[in-house]
């Protein structure tokens, strides 16, 4: 199989696909400053995988060409690694405009100057804005609200014109909200306090934080807004399929990832509350969120022709996860 690079490695969605790619052949070269991914993710994968993972401490803003010269034959960069809590984007614009679009221009110009013509980028569903039509597809206008959002869109334009300029083809991901942990609850999200609403409701289901809604009432049938939850083991599945793609191919294309269909937040709740039987508080946030979309849902057409790929997990397998993941890691990692 191929050599391929994997940037944020160390953290939630990044840990997991290193552990998947390695577990289907891969030999894998990672990277991770550590600024919000951890230590022990990297341990195990190390203790499973042996020679076959590499691993750099290394901050994607600095000179990579000594270790690029030294990792020959990588044949695709999977670009994991960003800055992406949208309340914080908007409380430190400049991390943000630091981080992703900089970040994202150091690792294609150093592949650029060794050769390295092919890149799977992460990218997010925040920089479509306020929906204009449901469900979203990729030729929705890109209107950002949010820092985070607008930093994404830099990102992508820089991959773009790398790919015009340099010859770098690519597969950028739009992601919508991920979910769930790896099935046998080695991995999974770590960040406190959490954003992810499924993470949020297991940890309140299992006593171990209290449970706030954070919306301000929506015009949906139960008035939550309702979002696209896709499973981060079917999103790292994507990944394997663009990274196969371009391989054998030389066409660039931008992609949505999600499921097709929707789930309101309280719909979530009553499932995780359904599944766990446990019962707990749900009680209004202090500062809830303003301006938040009512629904938000992917078209993921597009996936499905270019890459034959469907998402097989259900928000059912999201909830056994990472109730596994939080009956063995009830703070996340250490860091």
């Amino acid at each position: 199989m191929a050599k391929i690079l994997i940037t944020g490695c160390a953290g939630y969605i990044g840990s997991i696909a290193a552990d998947l790619f390695l577990k289907s052949g891969y030999e894998v070269v990672g990277f991770d400053n550590f600024q919000t991914g951890y230590k022990r993710p990297i341990e195990i994968l190390q203790e499973r995988y042996k020679d076959k993972f590499k691993f750099y401490g290394v901050d994607l803003k600095s000179d990579l060409s000594p270790i690029f010269s030294k990792e020959q034959d990588i044949k695709v960069v999977v670009h994991y690694a960003a800055s992406c809590v949208v309340d914080e984007s908007m409380n430190n614009p400049h991390k943000y405009f630091l981080n992703n679009p900089s970040s994202t221009l150091n690792l294609l110009e150093t592949m650029s100057k060794y050769q390295i013509k092919k890149i799977v980028f992460s990218s997010t569903c925040a920089l479509y804005g306020e929906a204009q039509y449901v469900p979203i597809d990729e030729k929705h206008p890109t209107l950002p609200n949010n820092v985070y959002g607008e930093s994404k869109l830099m990102a992508e334009k820089i991959v773009k014109w790398y790919g015009k300029l340099r010859g770098i083809d690519y597969i950028v991901f739009r992601y919508f909200n991920v979910s769930g942990a790896s099935e046998d609850g080695v991995f999974g999200y770590s960040k406190s306090p959490s954003t992810h609403l499924t993470e949020n409701a297991v940890k309140s289901a299992l006593g171990i934080v209290p449970f706030f809604l954070t919306y301000q009432k929506a015009e949906t049938p139960d008035g939550s807004p309702i979002r696209d939850y896709v499973n981060v083991l079917d999103l790292n599945e994507a990944h394997m399929k663009a990274v196969d793609y371009l391989i054998n191919n030389s066409k660039s294309e931008v992609i949505n990832l999600g499921t097709g269909s929707g789930n309101s937040v309280l719909e979530i709740v009553n499932k995780v509350q359904e599944l766990t039987g446990k019962k707990f508080d749900v009680k209004p946030a202090d500062n809830p969120r303003e301006g938040e979309a009512p629904k938000l849902v992917a078209s993921i057409e597009k996936a499905k022709n270019i890459l034959g790929w469907s998402p097989r997990k259900t928000i059912e397998d999201s909830v056994k996860s990472l109730l596994i993941w939080y009956k063995n890691h009830p703070n996340g990692w250490e860091k």
